[in-house]
């Protein structure tokens, strides 16, 4: 099989193409023959060496997949040769096969091409627990979604939507307009300056219900501030520490340094609320996540939700989506391609 490795932490031309024997599922598992790969902004912090969950180096990025059952591990009744399928895995993704457990695998939407199949995994369920596990938005509500153009931007939107809650987004300017097409209520480019009063405005000095920030550093703490009594910031990110296509330490350290620490007695007093979500560590979460990951397809096949691809790159391309990725440049998903042998 083909697969894309990172052989040392650096920019994104250490990524490296390179065969590799073809993997076995072992029990409970099943090997997909890979069409697509999603690209996220955890591969490109792996990539630099900043992610904690990663493997040292050498190691195969890629969370999710889109493609064909092409093997059963012993015991796998519930999946069958020849299913088309989108998939979760932990690493490994960017390859021409993948393994990983049944369970991780579902059906994909026949409405959907593989290229948009392999945009539903990560940034549809990371969106979906923050907005319903996390902070339990509700109709009437407003919700603030930093980096609104990407790929989880672009689903919490689309989510948000669908349970009739106002939506305010930052991205820069150049994406207003592809914001409001997707229904958005207030596009805000953070860059101007001005944003929290512009979002006091918007709101008539309230603030906002539900804050979803993958930002992290001072963007928590002004977030905060802009909650509403019983208003809940949802952390998903660090992005702010990543600028450039090399590892900045001085970010890094800057932007943990800018993290608040929220302390118990003044989150009673305010009447708020701080959670964090990483999705890659809620793997053994499945009796959880399999039910929202089957409503969201459900949601898809209805056409309730779409996936918004901006660009699709062969696999051997992967350096120039992490290119992309690193500079902010997507109108929703960046994805990689994989031709059959």
């Amino acid at each position: 099989m083909r697969q894309i490795v990172i052989p040392r932490h650096g920019p994104p031309e250490v990524l490296l193409q390179r065969e590799a024997p073809d993997p076995l599922p072992a029990p409970g598992e099943v090997r997909i023959a890979v069409r697509a790969a999603g690209v996220n902004f955890a591969d490109v912090m792996a990539r630099l060496g900043i992610y904690p969950d990663a493997p040292p180096p050498p190691l195969v990025v890629g969370y999710e997949v889109a493609g064909i059952i092409d093997a059963l591990g012993q015991g796998v009744a519930t999946h069958h040769l020849g299913q088309r399928v989108v998939a979760f895995t932990r690493f490994g993704g960017y390859a021409s096969m993948a393994v990983t457990r049944a369970d991780f695998a579902f059906t994909a939407p026949a409405c959907l091409s593989d290229i948009e199949a392999a945009a539903i995994p990560v940034n549809y369920l990371t969106a979906l627990v923050a907005l319903d596990k996390l902070g339990n938005l509700g109709p009437g509500e407003t919700v603030l979604v930093h980096g609104a153009g990407g790929g989880v931007g672009i689903a919490a939107l689309q989510l948000a939507r669908l349970r009739r809650a106002t939506v305010i987004g930052t991205a820069s300017a150049a994406k207003h307009e592809a914001l409001r097409a997707l229904g958005i209520d207030h596009a805000i480019d953070p860059r101007d300056g001005g944003m929290a009063a512009a979002i006091r405005r918007l709101t008539a000095g309230r603030g906002v219900d539900v804050i979803l920030d993958p930002v992290g550093g001072a963007s928590l703490a002004e977030g905060y501030s802009l909650l509403a009594p019983l208003g809940r910031l949802v952390a998903y990110g660090a992005s702010s520490a990543v600028r450039g296509e090399r590892r900045s330490w001085w970010r890094i350290l800057r932007t943990l340094a800018a993290m608040p620490r929220f302390r118990p007695l003044a989150l009673m007093n305010d009447n708020r609320g701080v959670l964090g979500l990483n999705l890659g560590r809620l793997w053994d979460e499945v009796p959880r996540l399999t039910p929202a990951m089957h409503g969201l397809l459900d949601d898809v096949a209805a056409g309730r939700l779409k996936p918004v691809i901006d660009r699709s790159f062969p696999l051997d391309r992967a350096a120039d989506a992490h290119r992309l990725l690193q500079a902010r440049g997507n109108l929703g998903k960046v994805v990689l391609s994989v031709e059959p042998p």
